[in-house]
């Protein structure tokens, strides 16, 4: 559901000029999302949205498309160096990583929400993903693999 309510944010902030928060919540609400401020605050600051001054005189909010790459990049770096292997096994995905690295590399592959992946679950070396379908899974292990290079 929070994947799906940022999407739709940036969906909105893509087609409409909005200002602040509270009309930004008033578009989820009208788009079927029960959202709170405080929610959209949450949201505003991970999507690590800014505004900028439109054409109009107003400002609105926009994504920061230099600061999602510069985060991506520093992700796929730590994932590269601390991934071993990465397999599936039906809807599973099993990543293997160097000792005492599966934490850290679950939440960076968590902060890339990617879609396909339900949840994460990490041990000491072992990161198990549980992704929506099997041929999800074939292709997690296939963007990871190329992401760190294995």
């Amino acid at each position: 559901m929070k994947i799906d309510r940022r999407s739709k944010m940036l969906e909105i902030i893509a087609r409409k000029d909005i200002e602040t928060q509270e009309e930004l919540a008033q578009e989820l609400r009208a788009e079927g999302f029960n959202v709170t401020q405080a929610t959209v605050s949450r949201d505003i600051k991970n999507l690590q949205l800014i505004k900028v001054l439109s054409s109009s005189g107003r400002y609105k909010y926009v994504a920061n498309k230099e600061e999602n790459k510069d985060t991506i990049g520093k992700l796929v770096t730590l994932l590269s160096h601390t991934i071993l292997s990465v397999e599936n096994i039906d809807k599973m995905v099993v990543v293997r990583t160097i000792t005492a690295a599966a934490s850290t590399a679950a939440e960076a592959i968590d902060q890339l929400d990617l879609a396909e992946i339900a949840g994460t679950i990490a041990g000491d070396n072992t990161i198990f993903m549980m992704v929506r379908s099997e041929e999800m899974a074939v292709q997690i292990v296939r963007k990871i693999s190329e992401m760190v290079g294995k």
